[in-house]
Parts: C-alpha cells; sequence; structure tokens
C-alpha cells in the first residue's frame, strides 16, 4: 500500500504532489532500502533526499563535488526553514565550530561536505561521534570507473558508508549508462528492484549541429544569439578561448563574461550571482560552470567547442530549459577541436616510469614494520605528485588502483602540522581541570613550540613525556577549541597506508599499472570518437541520445532536432591538421636536455617529451620553470600521436648515432 506523504510535502515544501519517479524513491528510503536514483537534470532529485531528512531520526550527510552545488541546495533548504549546512574550506573555524556543535545537538538535520572531507582527520573524529541514518552521493556517476567524471575518492564511498555504520545510501544521478548504472548499484549493494530511472528525453530541448568552420565561427555565434530570447551559457574547452569569446560578444553589444577555474572564486561567484539575477545575458565558460547554477530559465546551451564526450554533453545542454519551456541547444561542430581534447587525454596518462617511481617511494619509505610482510607508508599528495611527475588527479587514481590491486591499504590521514593560540590564559584553563587532566594539558602546551603568537604542537615530545596518544592529544585541542580557549589550525594532510610488501615486489606490478592507464587512455579516445559518430547521425538525435542513458521509452522521431529537419552533419576540418616539423622538434628537446642538465637525475620518456612539445603541464615543467625553454608548446597544434611517432623516430636515431 502507498503511503500518502503528500500533506508532509506540501508543509514542509509547499508543492502539491511528487513529480515522476519521487515517491517511489522516498517510499524506499523511508522502509529503510537503498536506492539509485537516475532523473534528468532539473526534474528534482535533490528533493527525494531532502524530503526523506527531515522523516529520518539522525543527521543525513550528503557528498557533493561542487561547493556551489551546496550552497544553491543549502538556500534552498533554509528558505523552507530546513536545519542543513556544510562543511567546507569557506567557513571561518567559528561557523565550523558553530555546524558541528548543531549537527551534535541534532539541530542540524542535513549536512553536505566533499568526497575529500572524509580524510580529514578532524572531521572523521566529529562524524564517528555522532549518529547517522543515510548517505547521499549527488553526483553519484563519478564513483563509476566507466563513468566520465570518474573521481577516484568517490570510490572509498563504501568503505567510509560501513565504517560509519551508516544503514541506508541514496546515489543520485542524471547521467548514467546502463554499465555505469549497474556498477554503482553494485558498489553499495542496492537491488535492481531499488534502480530508480525516469525517462532521460526531455521534450523542450531543441538538440541542433551546425556544421561550422572555425573562421566563420563567430559570425555563426552572432546569428544563433541573435535568433534567440533570455539568456544563456556558451561552452568552450579553453580558459583562454572563454575570454576571447566574451569580449567579442562584449564588443557585439551583448553582456557576456567568461568564467573558468582560473578566475579568483569570488570573481566566479559574482558572475554566477549576475547571471542568476538576469544581469548577464550569456556565460561564456569551460565545464567549471553549470553543475552549482540552479537558473531555471535558461533559454539556450550553445557549444562554441565541441564537448569531451556524450555524457559532458548531455549533462551541459541539461541546463536549459528547466522550467519546462523550449530551450536551443547548438554545437557549432567541426574537428578542429579534437585535437585539443585528445591531447588533454594523453597529457593525464602516467608512464611506466612514472608509476615505478611511486613504487619505488613505497618501497624506501616504509616504516614501523608490524610484521615482516607488512609496514606503513606515509606520503602527501603534493610531494608524491611532484617527485613523481604524475599530475594529482591521475595520482590519485593509481593509488586507489593500489588499494584494488591489495598493495596498499588506507589508515588514516593526519594533519602534519597543528598549531593554535590562546584564546583563555594558559593558568586559567589547567585550573579549570581535575589534576589528571590539567597534567595532560600542561604536558601538550610544553611541548608545543610557541612562535609569537601560534605554537605548533610536537606529538612525539607530547607521547614521549607523557605517553598521550596523538588522538587524544587531538581530541583534547578540539575540545578546547569548541569551547573557546584556544583557536585551532592544522594544514599538510598526510595519508597513511599499510602496505603487503609481497603484494608490492611483485614484478608485474607497474607493467600492469601502466597498461590499466593505457587503457582508459584508449576509453577516453574512444569516447571521443562515439561523440564525433554521434554528432553525424543521420537518424533523430533526442532518440539516439536517451538509447544512450537506456530510456527505452523515448520517441524514434522527437520532431525537433537538426536530424528530424532534414539536416544531417558533417564534421570537417577547418584547415588540415598541422605536422609536426621534425627539424623544429629536434630543436625543442635539444633546449629542453640543456635547460635540465644536472638538475634531475631521472631519464626523461617519450611521454614527457611529447607533453613538452605539445605544451601540456606536468609537476616537473612547473618545478623547473619548462615553459619558458623555446619549443614549449611548439606542436600543440599536432595531433599527439604524430608527435610521438617523430620523438620515437628521433630518440632512436640519437641512440644510433
Amino acid at each position: 500500500m502507498t503511503a500518502d506523504y503528500s500533506s508532509t510535502l506540501q508543509g514542509l515544501f509547499g508543492f502539491p504532489s511528487f513529480r515522476a519517479g519521487q515517491q517511489e524513491v522516498v517510499e524506499g528510503l523511508l522502509n529503510q532500502q537503498s536506492s539509485l536514483a537516475i532523473f534528468p537534470t532539473g526534474s528534482g532529485k535533490s528533493l527525494c533526499y531532502q524530503f526523506v531528512a527531515t522523516q529520518l531520526p539522525h543527521l543525513t550527510v550528503v557528498v557533493s563535488p561542487l561547493l556551489a552545488l551546496m550552497k544553491d541546495q543549502l538556500a534552498f533548504l533554509h528558505s523552507k526553514g530546513i536545519a542543513a549546512a556544510s562543511i567546507d574550506s569557506t567557513l571561518t573555524p567559528q561557523q565550523n565550530k558553530q555546524v558541528m556543535n548543531d549537527v551534535r545537538s541534532g539541530q542540524c538535520k542535513i549536512l553536505m561536505v566533499s568526497v575529500e572531507r572524509f580524510k580529514n582527520e578532524r572531521f572523521r573524529q566529529f562524524i564517528e561521534s555522532v549518529s547517522v541514518s543515510m548517505l547521499v552521493v549527488d553526483e553519484a556517476h563519478c564513483i563509476s570507473e566507466w563513468g566520465h567524471n570518474f573521481r577516484p575518492d568517490y570510490l572509498k564511498l563504501p568503505a567510509y558508508q560501513q565504517d560509519l555504520k551508516i544503514p541506508l545510501v541514496l546515489l543520485l544521478t542524471a547521467t548514467a549508462t546502463k554499465k555505469v548504472k549497474l556498477d554503482m548499484a553494485r558498489r553499495f549493494d542496492i537491488a535492481p528492484s531499488n534502480i530508480i530511472q525516469t525517462g532521460f528525453y526531455r521534450s523542450n530541448l531543441n538538440l541542433n549541429v551546425l556544421p561550422v568552420v572555425e573562421s566563420e565561427k563567430n559570425n555563426a555565434l552572432l546569428n544563433e544569439l541573435e535568433q534567440q530570447q533570455g539568456a544563456g551559457i556558451v561552452y568552450v574547452t579553453l580558459q583562454q578561448s572563454a575570454e576571447q569569446v566574451a569580449r567579442f560578444l562584449q564588443q557585439n553589444g551583448y553582456t557576456a563574461s567568461a568564467y573558468h577555474a582560473g578566475l579568483d572564486s569570488d570573481v566566479r561567484q559574482r558572475i554566477q550571482h549576475d547571471f542568476m539575477d538576469n544581469k548577464l545575458q550569456v556565460v561564456v565558460a569551460t565545464i567549471a560552470f553549470g553543475m552549482g547554477i540552479d537558473k531555471s530559465d535558461i533559454r539556450f546551451v550553445v557549444h562554441y567547442d565541441l564537448p569531451k564526450s556524450i555524457e559532458n554533453y548531455s549533462q551541459e545542454i541539461g541546463r536549459g530549459g528547466r522550467d519546462g519551456k523550449a530551450a536551443n541547444c547548438t554545437v557549432l561542430a567541426n574537428l578542429d577541436g579534437l585535437v585539443t581534447i585528445e591531447n588533454f587525454v594523453y597529457g593525464d596518462t602516467p608512464d611506466q616510469q612514472a608509476v615505478q617511481a611511486v613504487i619505488d617511494d613505497i618501497a624506501s619509505q616504509g616504516t614501523e614494520t608490524v610484521n615482516d610482510n607488512v609496514y606503513e607508508w606515509e606520503t602527501q599528495i603534493n610531494s608524491l605528485s611532484t617527485k613523481s611527475n604524475i599530475r594529482q588527479l591521475p595520482l590519485k587514481t593509481l593509488l586507489v588502483q593500489l588499494e584494488l590491486a591489495n598493495v596498499i591499504r588506507p589508515l588514516y590521514a593526519y594533519f602534519a602540522e597543528f598549531k593554535f593560540r590562546f584564546i583563555t590564559e594558559k593558568a586559567d584553563i589547567l585550573s579549570q581541570f581535575a589534576k589528571e587532566r590539567s597534567d595532560f594539558l600542561n604536558a601538550v602546551f610544553n611541548n608545543t613550540a610557541m612562535k609569537k603568537v601560534w605554537g605548533v604542537v610536537n606529538f612525539d615530545d607530547i607521547y614521549q613525556h607523557y605517553g598521550a596518544e596523538r588522538s587524544r592529544v587531538v581530541s583534547a585541542l578540539e575540545y578546547l577549541h569548541e569551547h573557546n580557549h584556544i583557536e585551532l589550525a592544522s594544514r599538510l594532510i598526510t595519508d597513511v597506508f599499510e602496505v603487503n610488501q609481497q603484494a608490492l615486489l611483485a614484478s608485474d606490478l607497474s607493467e600492469k599499472l601502466a597498461h590499466y592507464f593505457a587503457d582508459n587512455e584508449r576509453k577516453e579516445i574512444q569516447r571521443i570518437a562515439a561523440l564525433v559518430r554521434f554528432f553525424e547521425l543521420d537518424s533523430c538525435l533526442n532518440a539516439n541520445l536517451s538509447t544512450y542513458f537506456d530510456d527505452k521509452d523515448a520517441p524514434e522521431r522527437c520532431g525537433h532536432c537538426s536530424v528530424c529537419s532534414g539536416n544531417v552533419s558533417k564534421l570537417t576540418y577547418s584547415n588540415p591538421i598541422a605536422a609536426p616539423d621534425e627539424d623544429e622538434i629536434a630543436t625543442a628537446i635539444t633546449a629542453l636536455n640543456k635547460h635540465l642538465e644536472g638538475k634531475v637525475n631521472t631519464h626523461l620518456t617519450e611521454n614527457t617529451y611529447c607533453r613538452f612539445l605539445t605544451g601540456m603541464s606536468m609537476p616537473l615543467f612547473t618545478r623547473m620553470k619548462v615553459r619558458q625553454v623555446q619549443g614549449f608548446g611548439c606542436c600543440e597544434n599536432c595531433r599527439y600521436a604524430d608527435v610521438k611517432a617523430v620523438v620515437t623516430a628521433y630518440l632512436q636515431s640519437n641512440a644510433r648515432g
């Protein structure tokens, strides 16, 4: 029998009834069945957890990948009088303390955090001390290695759920292929009957593919915008393009702003607010923009450059027309941008030498042997990235793969440095406690190196002089911080892993891991090829897009896409792809070798040279100021594979010579 929640829904949120799929999700969760909800963008996924959280006895923890997304949802909850908060990097120590007190007292029902927060020693200690009724994972496709926005830290969420004994899980996403959907459900033990998927197809989105050569793109964009009413988003691939296109639109009378990750957060926030308040008509953005934008009346979405994948495309067009009215989604399409998108993929793939550098670090840095085969390894992601010359995101993926191969097991993470300053006089603090506690706190204070106002806590000295474990010291400092006796700050997060030495020493480990990354690289390149095939289809775009996301109920012919209007697209290159110049490459490699001579003790690989020539950033390049070297980026308009062929031939001939 279906329960009637309509009066509760009306009272809390002011909605007379649930939308399609929402009641099914709500009932499952209130019957203590973990669920996966796949609803189109803008169709009310968030309401499922928001409603259920008000009916559960304890806290609901929501993991969200984007700060802007959290802030929007918090604003909505607050407008309905529902106590919700986030713990994030924008909070002052005082605000952070207030949120923790509200959660502990039961006053706060919903807490929003990023997945990285779970690795934070202070947060883990806090969350373990409260009862949690439900874990919600927003943008849950991030957990699947088959998904388009795979984030390695999301793979840890099933373990966090078990560690914290959270009985209920809700996964939310708008974009999941059948493979991704089943992968997500398997990881959280969600029964197939508790996967609730409403149709992917949105009848109000008009999909258009417009083949345009690069030199005509700006005119095509103006023509497109002249036909549109209201506000919209223009998506580009590069930060530099965002600035250029926004400037061009401003010169042509549009109120437009560039939005990308290179801008300060307060600038990005101002642009978002101006867009929400209709002070800006057009935002020209990289993919950094959109996930946190809950603007229902976006009337157009233009892809000035090709999107990264079909999944990215569907997410980005999904921001249009959330109010149910028509929105036009146009791709100004040619193949010129393919080189840039493909090169991003190649830039993130660590080669075997880099993987081996991480394995060597684990082998050499092992401390505190537990037994003959197991010891502990500590690392900080920044320094390991620099040491191995692997970017941080692929490095995190590598560490997760080492976990899955049972080579390492995460034990805990801690801040390498805790520091505090006194708000209450030291003597006054000590006088408030009985002798044992007062002596313990005195040992903490005496083993803190005070420099003027702030002091750095020395955990080893405290243990030697008083025998107190680190966890007790951290708890005491948190207590004093919460009661306004000290101000506490922490930095330099250090991850501690248990190492299985036998698995680490497997002779083919680096080869297997390098193969995994090469396989991923191939998968991403195939994803890009699938995108091009999609834009060149001769059958309905909306129907094909719906089929891709496992929606079997969409019409075979939508009647409002460019194919249904009789315009089948054929994409071309505006100009032939630049061929790498052998002499230029030889000169650039010589310049790089000279610049790095005597400064690095590792052998430069083919991929390192290729990334230098195609203008990609790497930790080594940043550290050694390689961008200044003549030849950096001289092949940025060339195909990576073509550059690699010339580099390989050059290195082989030099080895023979």
